[in-house]
């Protein structure tokens, strides 16, 4: 097969020569060096891929992307629903009521947020189903003071499904023997497992109907309506023109990134600063090559010489380095890529297999968001690295082959 002489010799200079085998062993550490670098790019980038779909998915899909409320009960809330979903950008409302207090049982404590819903509408904002470990959220009947609440709470309150649990307002009932803690008695009819820790461990689920009777409120009377957005980022923006819409003095609006805006936000900032972290280690291993091309250019200047003398242009001469050092970048990304592709989809796996292993849990649930490491492969992410460590990998090879092309025969020749 025809190949201009350049790519000939440039591809014979990638391989081992009877005289000098060091200079193909620095040829291959530093194709080494770049995989290695490209495999951690992207198993690093993925990682953080995984966090940002996790938060998306998982906690934002349990945390309302906003909410309606008002200062007073609302009465009429499939009414005000009607009018809230009007809006485009709104894709499904729910109703909701809150209290916070604590759970009780047997002597253990959990403070917990009680989020009173209608198990019917609260599907169609929440992904709550999803996660049920027992029970069901149909269970959470009207009357029957029924609680759903989080593995991690469940586990150290040490209940199941069917105990009964206490559960302590803050608001006080006053009698005539004095201010007592407002206090009823739920039955656990359900747990369920997000894999975050602040919502496994403080989020309990009751019925509205039963938290409004807890309120001292009418039956049908709720603290407020959750809303789902089509687009999440435009939850800010276009919950506060509904609330405005709605009544400026009347209802005010909620959205997720007063809760979890700063978290979402350091997950986005830390991909860009450990992708450009790791891009400088892909460039030091990139740059490797030109001391590795330095070095093949003052072994080959007899070669150099004679190919000039033959009528080689210092054009050609520049192209047969050139086309080594990306000959070496090409093959150290594509193994980097295979490598780090391969990683980057087993990595969740690897890891809750060597924490099995050794019975420890990197990633406590206590301290981050999620108790699993999850990893989520982008093509465009692998696209950007590849492209990034050839481009280097390319650049790194014109200083030496510059320095090749201005070898003089005269003086090559001159001890040979």
């Amino acid at each position: 097969m025809f190949r201009p002489l350049f790519v000939f010799i440039g591809t014979r200079y990638t391989r081992a020569k009877r005289r000098n085998h060091f200079v193909s062993f620095i040829s291959l550490t530093s194709m080494i060096g770049l995989a290695l670098g490209v495999v951690v790019m992207i198993v690093v980038l993925s990682v953080m891929n995984g966090f940002d779909h996790e938060m998306r998915t998982r906690v934002l899909g349990m945390v309302p992307h906003a909410t309606i409320e008002s200062g007073e009960p609302i009465t009429d809330w499939p009414a005000l629903a009607a009018r809230v979903s009007q809006n485009p950008q709104v894709e499904a409302v729910a109703p909701f009521t809150q209290m916070q207090g604590l759970l009780t049982y047997n002597g253990n404590v959990q403070k917990v947020l009680l989020n009173a819903i209608d198990p019917a509408q609260e599907r169609k904002v929440s992904i709550i189903d999803d996660f049920m470990k027992q029970g069901r959220l149909d269970d959470l009947v009207a009357g029957g003071f029924g609680v759903v609440i989080g593995d991690k709470a469940a586990n150290k309150l040490g209940v199941k499904i069917g105990d009964k649990v206490t559960f302590v307002s803050p608001e006080v009932s006053v009698t005539p023997a004095g201010m007592f803690p407002r206090m009823k008695r739920f039955t656990v009819v359900g747990i369920f497992h997000v894999g975050a820790g602040e919502l496994d461990g403080y989020l309990g689920v009751t019925n509205l109907q039963d938290l409004a009777r807890l309120h001292r409120w009418k039956p049908d009377q709720v603290q407020g309506l959750r809303l789902k957005f089509t687009d999440l980022f435009k939850a800010p923006r276009t919950a506060y023109e509904i609330a405005q819409t709605l009544g400026e003095h009347q209802y005010y609006s909620r959205d997720w990134t007063r809760t979890h805006g700063n978290l979402y936000q350091a997950i986005g900032m830390e991909k860009s600063i450990i992708g450009l972290l790791l891009l400088l280690i892909v460039a030091v291993a990139a740059f490797n090559i030109i001391s590795t091309l330095v070095m093949v250019v003052n072994d080959k200047r007899g070669d150099i010489a004679i190919l000039r003398t033959l009528g080689a242009t210092p054009g050609q001469i520049m192209r047969i380095f050139m086309v080594q050092g990306t000959v070496i970048g090409v093959v150290g990304t594509a193994i980097g890529a295979g490598i780090g592709m391969l990683a980057a989809l087993n990595v969740s796996a690897a890891i809750a297999g060597v924490e099995r292993l050794i019975g420890h849990k990197f990633l406590n649930a206590d301290v981050y968001f999620i108790d699993y490491l999850p990893s989520q492969l982008m093509s465009e992410d692998v696209l950007l690295v590849c492209g990034a460590a050839l481009v280097l990998s390319f650049l790194a090879t014109l200083y030496p082959a510059w320095r090749a092309a201005r070898t003089q025969p005269a003086e090559a020749l001159r001890y040979e």
